[in-house]
């Protein structure tokens, strides 16, 4: 999997965060997996983006029946750049892949996020909590439909917004035009990463994205 970085993060900044031994005790870990260290900058999970999907996690925690594993997408971040981030809550772990935002969210095509909607038609990704749902083959391949915990995504289902892979979201795209391309406002996934984000993003698990943008 070239697109994927493995990164230490500290279990007492977990802890500090709000994710107690409560929060994480008697949940098995997924299957690890065999990462592959990739030569694009490493990125950093800032610790106010976590800060936040972690209380996404607390204020969704009867929706969210999986607690060994959670998805955190910094939109702050250009596409260019591993922003979708695989936090092991009893580990620490932090595994960065690169994933395409919606075209709605970047009309120019910048590579960058510039706005969410949640309105169907919009094409554009949406901000707040996620639980992932069941898995089925549709029009890009295996893939995972998602529903929307907040008022800023709550059409998600009827918008079709799901995890699934795309050419686009390769990592050739980003040595060709310097970014990656844009989805309808899905998660979209390099092929390689897609089948490891479906592995560690089973049913019942937290995806949260954000944009949180710096002082």
């Amino acid at each position: 999997m070239t697109d994927l970085i493995n990164t230490p993060v500290s279990r007492r900044g977990l802890l500090g965060a709000g994710i107690g031994a409560g929060l994480v005790g008697g949940i098995a870990l997924a299957g690890s997996g065999t990462a592959v260290a990739a030569t694009i900058g490493r990125p950093v999970l800032r610790p106010e983006v976590r800060t936040r999907a972690l209380a996404a996690m607390s204020r969704h925690i009867s929706r969210i029946k999986c607690r060994d594993v959670i998805g955190i997408c910094d939109f702050d971040e250009a596409s260019s750049s591993p922003r979708f981030h695989l936090l092991d809550v009893q580990s620490g772990k932090l595994e960065s892949l690169l994933v395409a935002h919606g075209r709605g969210s970047d009309p120019a095509h910048t590579g960058w996020l510039k706005q969410f909607s949640n309105a169907p038609g919009s094409a554009a990704s949406s901000q707040g909590a996620f639980v992932t749902a069941e898995e089925y083959v549709g029009n890009h391949g295996r893939s995972r439909r998602i529903d929307g915990l907040d008022p800023t995504n709550s059409n998600a289902r009827a918008r079709a917004v799901v995890v699934h892979g795309a050419w686009y979201a390769e990592r050739q795209m980003i040595a060709q035009h310097g970014k990656l391309g844009r989805s309808e406002g899905c998660f979209a996934f390099g092929q390689n990463d897609l089948n490891y984000v479906m592995q560690r993003l089973g049913p019942g698990r937290l995806i949260y994205a954000d944009k949180v943008d710096r002082a």
